[in-house]
């Protein structure tokens, strides 16, 4: 973003309290916090939560949609797999429709299964394959620790040594970001030597969206994979997979999609690998051919797309509540979500900004495109008090070492007044 357009944009906003609820009464989506169980404090008030980057709120339907596979379970037993109000053999599949939409592909490019880190390795099967020459992993110098051990283990795994076999897309001398040009030179002078490069698409803690399409197109352009972990890019930004061009991508849900503490991940296989049934894979059940599954003697018939790389029959419970909170997004929209979230992380930069202290800065992007709702405060000197003294006002953030308060304003929950106050209070602590 140029210096201009940042300062007009910072410039829509103003100070001041009535303000801030000015925007909630004309906010389209304000409606939907109800919708929500917001968390209180000893004294009955809601708690600021900005830590859905991390642990989504519970939305109130959630309970209802779990008590309808428990009162299914209670009343059928086993055949609630053909005679539950949601039978329990396809349930899976009433949750791609509005997956594809949130993640921006198609139907036959998504489902719903395992866990993160599970789905990465199962997808780094198929899609990482070291040859003597080509065997080196990109990865960012500061990706998430889960992603980090995966690489490492999967190299280990094919007989190569991860000191060797990783490289790291660093920032710049001095700076928090990643620069997409960085990553070009790592191509040019080593490209010849990586089978893959596995990206988080929004840095966990930075909060920088990077530019997935582009990464695809460098990647690509020297016979490398290319896979994006979404974890802090789902439900978020709009990734939009398809069009990405990247071949495989995988997530949870518990973030920014609210289907409670370890729920189930998704992943993403581009259509352009959706019927070759000779990608490596490790198989399952559920892999296998719909029609012919339970002929149960049969050789493997992997089903196309994603789907093929399920491996069991899905936890209903888990789904449940995942099914709840797509059902949400679905009626909302990724466009009318990301039009929220701009303006009400864009509020808290300038609110933050106003604050002139030069004890904190945001290290995260300005620029709305290149960012979430996330903002990462970088605090001087790596002073945790700060973080424990708001989480004392019943200001919920987190920390993340070495100096980062993550603070992240969720469009759905999150009010123009929670930011103000927040802030506020931050002006007091400052």
């Amino acid at each position: 973003m140029l210096e201009t357009e940042k300062q007009f944009t910072l410039s829509n906003y103003k100070l001041g309290l009535e303000y801030a609820r000015e925007q909630d009464k004309n906010d389209p989506l304000s409606t939907f916090r109800d919708q929500f169980h917001i968390p209180k404090n000893k004294e009955g008030n809601d708690w600021l939560y900005f830590t859905g980057n991390s642990l989504g709120l519970q939305p109130k339907s959630t309970q209802k949609y779990i008590q309808q596979e428990l009162d299914d379970w209670a009343n059928f037993g086993v055949e609630g797999h053909f005679e539950a109000k949601n039978p329990w053999m396809p349930y899976h599949e009433f949750l791609t429709e509005a997956m594809a939409k949130v993640v921006g592909a198609k139907p036959i490019e998504v489902v719903i299964m395992n866990t993160l880190t599970t789905n990465l390795h199962l997808l780094m099967v198929s899609f990482y394959q070291p040859t003597k020459t080509k065997y080196k992993i990109v990865i960012e110098s500061d990706a998430f620790p889960s992603d980090r051990y995966a690489v490492q283990t999967q190299l280990e795994f094919h007989g190569y040594d991860a000191k060797d076999g990783v490289i790291e897309w660093k920032p710049r001398q001095g700076e928090e970001l990643l620069n997409i040009e960085d990553l070009e030179t790592i191509l040019e002078e080593q490209g010849d030597e990586i089978a893959l490069l596995l990206i988080g698409g929004v840095n966990y803690y930075t909060g920088q969206y990077l530019d997935i399409k582009k990464i695809a197109e460098l990647g690509h352009a020297k016979n490398c994979m290319v896979g994006i972990d979404l974890a802090h890019g789902v439900g978020n930004i709009k990734p939009e997979l398809h069009d990405s061009g990247v071949d495989f991508a995988a997530w949870c849900t518990y973030k920014y999609l609210n289907s409670g503490p370890g729920s189930l991940g998704g992943l993403f296989v581009h259509e352009k690998h959706a019927h070759n049934k000779k990608l490596k894979r490790f198989a399952g059940w559920w892999s296998h051919n719909k029609s012919t599954r339970f002929n149960m003697r049969q050789p493997l018939d992997v089903i196309p797309g994603a789907e093929g790389w399920q491996l069991s029959n899905p936890p209903i419970l888990s789904m449940a509540a995942i099914k709840a909170s797509l059902d949400m997004f679905n009626e909302v929209g990724m466009d009318a979500i990301r039009e929220k979230s701009e303006k009400l992380t864009g509020y808290f930069e300038f609110l933050i900004n106003e604050l002139n202290n030069d004890k904190i800065k945001i290290i995260t992007p300005s620029n709305p495109k290149e960012r979430g709702c996330q903002l990462s405060i970088q605090v001087k000197d790596a002073d945790k008090n700060l973080h424990k003294k708001l989480t004392e006002a019943n200001i919920i953030t987190d920390w993340r070492e070495p100096d980062v308060i993550r603070c992240a304003p969720i469009p759905l929950y999150n009010t123009f007044e929670d930011v103000y106050r927040m802030t506020e209070t931050l002006r007091t602590l400052l």
